[in-house]
């Protein structure tokens, strides 16, 4: 599978980066899948806070083990990733995060494929317990529910590429097409239910021709309130700041009306909203 040209989150790079750090200040002269796992916990943000908490993980004993492991002769590779040698480990499990990035239509490489591959391959089994795996899965790998406060919220500058309005009743068609070619049949029932209010709250992104891009709702995901969600981009208009003109829509919509907080309702690409609207996730007990 090709993987050239992967776009990385910033939180994607910093472990990368952590990781080689490791190896250079090691007797490890080749980067393993370990490294990268070590280099998760240390980045202690988002998600990995979470995840480096309930595992209560000791960094200084799993950088013992490392080096124990590293006893055993390994291939220097070299990948378009890193700055050092890797192992062909390391390799595999780049492919298949990449192959988990494609899986969900998404267009950056973010920490919950890279933790998925690295425990699917069974590249670090021997550094976690059974309990530290599942953790992992269900804290890192899955969408997450996310909470922005929207107490002086400031409206920013967004695209002028695009256009970006509220629906009306004659855009049902539309929508309702545009969602079933590109996303999930959970998101027609959302859109069917939201066109059976008398306002539906939900913004479209339209190119040049007038052709629907994208969507964002609030409030009418199973009616909840203070609740953004789903929203959708076309994958070939990604990281065209689409998605940050939709969701800015919506929360200064949301804001407009009293809403204190808006909750971001499974989010996928978490460092997104991170960025985009400083939301957090929402740890769970």
């Amino acid at each position: 599978m090709t993987i050239s040209n992967t776009k990385l989150t910033d939180r994607i790079q910093r472990i990368i980066r952590n990781a080689e750090c490791e190896v250079k200040s090691s007797k490890n002269e080749v980067l393993r899948p370990e490294h990268l796992l070590l280099a998760c916990f240390q980045e202690n943000t988002g998600t990995l806070g979470e995840i480096t908490l309930k595992c209560n993980i000791d960094l200084n004993s799993l950088r013992n083990l490392i080096d124990q492991s590293d006893i055993v002769p390994v291939q220097n590779l070299v990948s378009e990733f890193f700055n050092v040698s890797v192992s062909s480990e390391v390799l595999a499990v780049m492919v298949l995060a990449t192959e988990y990035m494609k899986k969900y239509n998404q267009v950056y490489l973010n920490v919950g494929h890279l933790l998925k591959a690295l425990i699917n391959k069974n590249v670090v089994e021997n550094f976690l317990t059974e309990e530290q795996k599942q953790i992992i899965l269900e804290l890192g790998t899955t969408s997450r529910d996310m909470i922005t406060h929207l107490d002086h919220y400031i409206f920013p500058d967004t695209t002028k590429q695009i256009i970006v309005r509220k629906i009306n009743r004659n855009d049902y068609i539309n929508l309702f097409n545009f969602v079933n070619h590109n996303f999930s049949s959970d998101w027609i029932q959302t859109i069917k239910d939201a066109f059976l209010l008398i306002e539906p709250s939900i913004f479209i992104a339209l190119d040049k021709d007038g052709e629907i891009v994208g969507f964002a709702c609030y409030d009418v995901y199973k009616n909840k309130k203070c609740y953004f969600g789903p929203m959708g981009v076309s994958l070939t208009k990604r990281i065209n700041g689409i998605g940050f003109s939709l969701l800015h829509h919506c929360l200064k919509d949301m804001n407009e009306i009293g809403y204190e907080y808006a909750i971001i309702g499974g989010a996928g690409p978490i460092e997104f909203y991170e960025k985009t609207c400083n939301a957090v996730v929402i740890p769970r007990a």
